[in-house]
């Protein structure tokens, strides 16, 4: 049911929702400078290489991230007319945009270790029956929240709104949802760390080339992996914050703020960090093939569709 009201007490929920579609449409612009800035790469290492499940992920998380950004503003937005019907889509596409694009995400990460453990059997089992218990209970999780949180259309002052109303129960199914996110990537990163120092420590018993290269190999992704782990912390504690009563249901400017860095920061883990996780590897991989005389010293080293560490490991 739309909400109609002239009242002047609500200029500053309109003032605060034009200030979050400000930052809404920063996060947008991120995503597409990065783009921009990694075109080049990305046309020479992902769309000329051999296709793959890799490529597949890099793509889909790539090329959502603008389209997702268009979603978020719409939202928030005076001067965009939207139903209560319009509203709901608009909340559904958004939440379900975050679970499918982490799921993914834990995939790509899946893989990467994979990598790390040299094709090891046990390793991917354990990473699979953890990453199907937390994403299955996210998704059952987030179902349930959408489902009782109600989206309506409201016109305040002649302007448009998308009015949301959360009750403590879908705050805390969203809050969980964050924090089964979290669990997960803080399994991930310990497994990294273990499995990076124990290879760093096995180096010296290889010769120098050798050495070397799967020296740099483990540190290019342990730089990519700590880079997306600390902006997914980041993330996951603003987003905590922000679902606390207090927080939520208060529009001061400190409190927009704090969402408008949430979605920018969401928008950069997501949509810029996420396909670095494929495309460093991959452009990492490029340069040792064009220093090296003979493509045989690179069966070692892959992240295509299958990624190995040694000859024998393959995911």
């Amino acid at each position: 049911m739309t909400f109609v009201s002239n009242d002047p007490s609500w200029w500053p929920f309109i003032d605060s929702q034009v200030f979050v579609s400000y930052w809404l449409v920063a996060a947008g612009v991120v995503v597409a400078y990065d783009w921009a800035l990694t075109i080049g790469q990305e046309i020479e290492l992902i769309w000329r290489q051999r296709w793959s499940l890799m490529t597949v992920l890099y793509l889909v998380i790539r090329y959502i991230g603008i389209p997702y950004s268009v979603v978020s503003v719409l939202g928030y937005i005076p001067f965009v007319l939207l139903t209560d019907a319009v509203s709901n889509i608009l909340e559904y596409a958004s939440s379900w945009t975050n679970v499918v694009m982490t799921a993914m995400l834990g995939v790509i990460m899946i893989a990467r270790l994979h990598a790390m453990y040299q094709g090891s059997r046990t390793m991917p089992l354990f990473l699979v029956i953890i990453f199907l218990a937390v994403n299955i209970a996210s998704v059952v999780l987030a179902a349930i929240a959408l489902k009782i949180a109600v989206a309506e259309e409201a016109i305040l002052s002649g302007m448009h709104m998308c009015g949301y109303s959360y009750e403590e129960d879908v705050q805390l199914l969203f809050s969980m949802v964050w924090i089964l996110a979290t669990v997960w990537e803080v399994v991930a990163l310990c497994l990294s760390v273990w499995i990076a120092v124990k290879h760093f420590r096995d180096l010296r018993r290889l010769g120098p080339l050798t050495g070397s290269m799967i020296g740099d190999y483990f540190r290019v992704l342990m730089k990519s992996h700590v880079l997306y782990f600390a902006s997914f912390v980041g993330v996951s504690c603003l987003q905590l914050i922000y679902l606390s009563p207090e927080v939520l249901n208060s529009n001061s400017m400190g409190v927009n703020a704090l969402y408008g860095t949430l979605q920018v920061l969401l928008n950069v883990q997501m949509f810029v960090l996420g396909p670095r996780l494929i495309l460093s590897v991959r452009e990492y991989h490029a340069k040792l093939v064009a220093s090296s005389d003979a493509d045989t010293s690179m069966n070692s080293i892959v992240f295509q569709e299958h990624v190995h560490i040694s000859t024998s490991g393959t995911v």
